[in-house]
Order: C-alpha cells, then sequence, then structure tokens
C-alpha cells in the first residue's frame, strides 16, 4: 500500500507525540485552499463553512461524540483546559486529582486556581495500579479528575473507563487529554463517560498546530462561564444586527471569534485519510509498532525501556534509558542520522505512527546500536 504521506526517503519519523507531518491529502488542500484564496478571495466562503462543518462531524465520529453540536474548535489543548478552569464555580476547600508528571498544560492551570482556595492534588501513578491510586486521591471535595490519556513521557495508558465510572459514582467531574490517543487510538467518550475532551490537531491527527478539539458534555456547557465574547459564538453568528443576543446552545459558545479555516482545511483533510484507513487497523498499526519496538530495545544491553510492555499499557509511545550515555547528546546524534525522534525524562521517546514501516523501525533500532 502506498504511503498517504510524502517525508523525504532519508527521514525516519518518529516522533508524533510531538509535532506530525501533514500527509499529502493536507498538504494539497492547503495549496488549494491559498491558491484559491489568492485568485478569487472569500466568494466561495459558504463552501468554506461546510468544510468547517465536515471537520465538526469527523471530530464527532473520531470519539464518538453524542452528537455533532458537543463539538467546539478552538486555539489549542491549553485553551480547552483553561475555559474549564475558569467556568467551573470553584468552592474553597474544593480540590482537582491529576497524576503526578503530566504534560505542563494539565498542571499549570489547576495550580492558578489556589488563590481561589483550590488544592491540586498530584497522584503517584508508578504503581501497578495507577487507576486505583487516583481513585483512592478522590473525597467528597474533589470537584474534578483531570488525566493525560496517555501520559506524554513514558507512554502510560491510563483505564478511562474505570476512571469514568469511579468519577460518576463519587459526582467528580471528568476530564482527558486525549493529544496522545486521538489518531492513534479508538476512542469512545460516552464509554469512558468524559465531561469534557481536549486535543490538538498537530499529533496523533497529523493536522496543522492551532487547532484543537474540545468536547463538552451536553449538560456541562450552560454550567461553564464564558470566557470569551465574539460574533461567532452567538447563536445566529451571521445575523450582525442582532443586539438582543443569546450564546449558542451548542458547544460553539466557546468560539468566540473568527473560525481558523486554513486550520480547518488542513486537519480535515488530515482526519479524511485517518478515518479511510481506518482506527480500527491504525491502532492495531500504532500497537504493533511500539510492542517491536520495545522487544527489540529490551534486547539491546546497557538499555532500559520505560514504556508498560502490555498492549493495554501502551499506545504509540516508547521512552528508553541508555546507561552511562548522555540522552540529550544521545537524542542528537540520532537526529542528526535522520531519525526523528525526542528527548523526554531523562530518555530518549520514540512515537511511530500506522504510516511508519517495520524497515524504518528496524533501521532507527539499528542506527541507535551503531551509536552505543
Amino acid at each position: 500500500m502506498n504511503s498517504p504521506f510524502c517525508l523525504d526517503p532519508d527521514v525516519i519519523y518518529l516522533n508524533h507525540a510531538a509535532v506530525a507531518p501533514w500527509p499529502q491529502a493536507a498538504r494539497e488542500a492547503v495549496i488549494a485552499f491559498a491558491d484559491e484564496n489568492a485568485r478569487r478571495g472569500a466568494q466561495d466562503y459558504p463552501r468554506w463553512l461546510r468544510t468547517e462543518q465536515q471537520l465538526r462531524q469527523r471530530l464527532q465520529h473520531l470519539i464518538h461524540a453524542p452528537s455533532v453540536e458537543d463539538i467546539a474548535l478552538l486555539k489549542s489543548t491549553s485553551e480547552g483546559l483553561s475555559f474549564i478552569a475558569y467556568g467551573l464555580d470553584w468552592q474553597s476547600g474544593d480540590n482537582i486529582v491529576i497524576p503526578a508528571g503530566e504534560f505542563p498544560s494539565n498542571r499549570m492551570v489547576w495550580q492558578t486556581l489556589a488563590d481561589r482556595g483550590v488544592t491540586l492534588r498530584e497522584v503517584d501513578i508508578q504503581g501497578a495500579e495507577p487507576e486505583a491510586a487516583l481513585i483512592a486521591a478522590i473525597d467528597p471535595h474533589t470537584r474534578l479528575l483531570s488525566c493525560s490519556s496517555v501520559q506524554y513521557s513514558n507512554g502510560l495508558r491510563l483505564d478511562l473507563p474505570r476512571l469514568g465510572e469511579a468519577c460518576r459514582q463519587s459526582g467528580t467531574l471528568f476530564c482527558v487529554d486525549a493529544i496522545q490517543s486521538l489518531g492513534a487510538l479508538q476512542f469512545d467518550v460516552q464509554h469512558i463517560q468524559a465531561d469534557f475532551v481536549v486535543a490538538d490537531g498537530h499529533k496523533w491527527m497529523t493536522g496543522p498546530e492551532g487547532l484543537a478539539l474540545f468536547y463538552c458534555a451536553r449538560e456541562q456547557r450552560e454550567r461553564l462561564k464564558l470566557l470569551e465574547y465574539g460574533w461567532h459564538m452567538m447563536q445566529h453568528p451571521h445575523d450582525f444586527s442582532q443586539t438582543d443576543w443569546q450564546a449558542a446552545n451548542s458547544a460553539q459558545r466557546f468560539e468566540c471569534g473568527s473560525p481558523n479555516m486554513l486550520g480547518a482545511v488542513a486537519l480535515n483533510a488530515a482526519l479524511g485519510v485517518l478515518l479511510d484507513t481506518g482506527l480500527a487497523h491504525i491502532e492495531q498499526r500504532v500497537l504493533q509498532h511500539s510492542g517491536w519496538l520495545i522487544e527489540r530495545l529490551q534486547q539491546i544491553p546497557r538499555v532500559e525501556v520505560l514504556t508498560p510492555p502490555a498492549a493495554e499499557r501502551r499506545a504509540g509511545i516508547v521512552l528508553f534509558r541508555v546507561d552511562g550515555t548522555d540522552p540529550e547528546r544521545l537524542w542528537q546524534r540520532l537526529m542528526q542520522g535522520n531519525i526523528v525522534c525526542a528527548a523526554r525524562a531523562q530518555g530518549v521517546r520514540f512515537s511511530p505512527h500506522f504510516h511508519n514501516t517495520e524497515a524504518q523501525l528496524d533501521k532507527a533500532v539499528q542506527t541507535l546500536i551503531d551509536l552505543l
């Protein structure tokens, strides 16, 4: 099968957990959009709006949301988390539970609520039962549990349905940063019973930076105090003369200004590739790749793999360290060899996607061996 990506043949791209390359379809869609804009301006803006609506529908399908009205298009994961943090009505004495070692976006925003009397509980999840540790930290004053579906550093995948059920039983809101899942693993927001899901499109969804999914459950939409205001978040956004306006009933109420139409064109095309390929097939390939890498890396002397080997505990991230080797220097040398990866958590992180080949993975591992 021909790859939907057009990476240079000498580049082995194992950095989808950071910023992914665009598929060829996204590249062509952006070129066509730019050409049309340069030649005809916004003459066909209604068609652009149909593309934006198709993107919302594809995102709805991607996370199995009840309705397309549950989907908002924001600038970033951080913006969505900020809407939650400053939209909820906190009371002094409330607490928030998160895993220790979360990506800064899912820690900083909750820390800023300290002046409102809200305590942040960072829970060690490195034991055999990470979900049990998080659930044990929930008490009657816990308003929110917020976690990444997959930890950005070591690739640990959490049992989201178990956490969601615990939140329902305790009356705790459940927020999931799904940026390391969506596009790599199948995802069902109804099954995990999440109230909020946030995720940028530039990692496993292989879209551009600057455009993110924000899912807000219907019953939570009006409970979040609005923080931004503008024409696009109104119930009838194209009636510019209205003075007695109301916020949209849908999640579009969180979109205050003009849409990122260029980003929508690119992300819509990228998601089209993923959906055409098949989410089940993509998940199978991603898990095969991460499993293969773990097995090979474990055979190399001095290499310690820090990603859990069990398929249900990992996704596309594989983190490893080499005893006696500076990880930053090792990462730099791998990058010089066109093995595109990342330095994270005092180690090196590989994150292959479905389009990577076994030959590419083998070359990456052999390059690592040659450097040791």
